[in-house]
């Protein structure tokens, strides 16, 4: 997937613009790595196109330690980061980019591969939502529909 299809997904999502879309993704993508342990956090950034490692903060600080939030604080700062009007449309945007990543990482359920080692380092809460995310996802309905 590139940067530009990514954004794309993100701003159809949320039917916004795509500079919109990219101050979300940019303020989600800083929250998650710091959520992560920086390795992990490194090898999330190693699986994004070039476009997107910029707005991943998590490559290259091996040392900094984790930033242990959880739901409600990760969507308050979302919230606040791209100053959203509400907790629910910050969740909202929170889903619509875990979906797009989830789809980069090759993850249909947010439970294969790297998003797996996403998913493990989440709190409970968290993985709730990372879950939610993968829920919303039309392929997946399809796919289940079809089994």
């Amino acid at each position: 997937m590139t940067e530009r299809r990514f954004v794309q997904e993100v701003a159809d999502t949320l039917r916004c613009d795509p500079q919109r879309a990219e101050a979300v993704i940019f303020a989600v993508f800083q929250e998650l790595s710091h959520r992560l342990t920086p390795t992990e956090a490194a090898d999330v950034a190693s699986q994004l196109p070039t476009g997107l490692k910029r707005l991943w903060s998590g490559g290259g600080r091996l040392t900094r330690r984790v930033d242990k939030i959880h739901r409600a604080e990760f969507i308050g700062r979302i919230r606040q980061r791209v100053v959203l009007p509400d907790d629910e449309e910050a969740e909202r945007s929170v889903r619509a980019v875990f979906r797009a990543l989830q789809g980069l990482l090759g993850s249909p359920r947010g439970r294969e591969g790297e998003a797996w080692h996403v998913f493990s380092q989440l709190p409970k809460d968290l993985k709730q939502l990372w879950l939610d995310a993968a829920g919303n996802r039309p392929e997946q309905h399809r796919q289940d529909r079809a089994q």
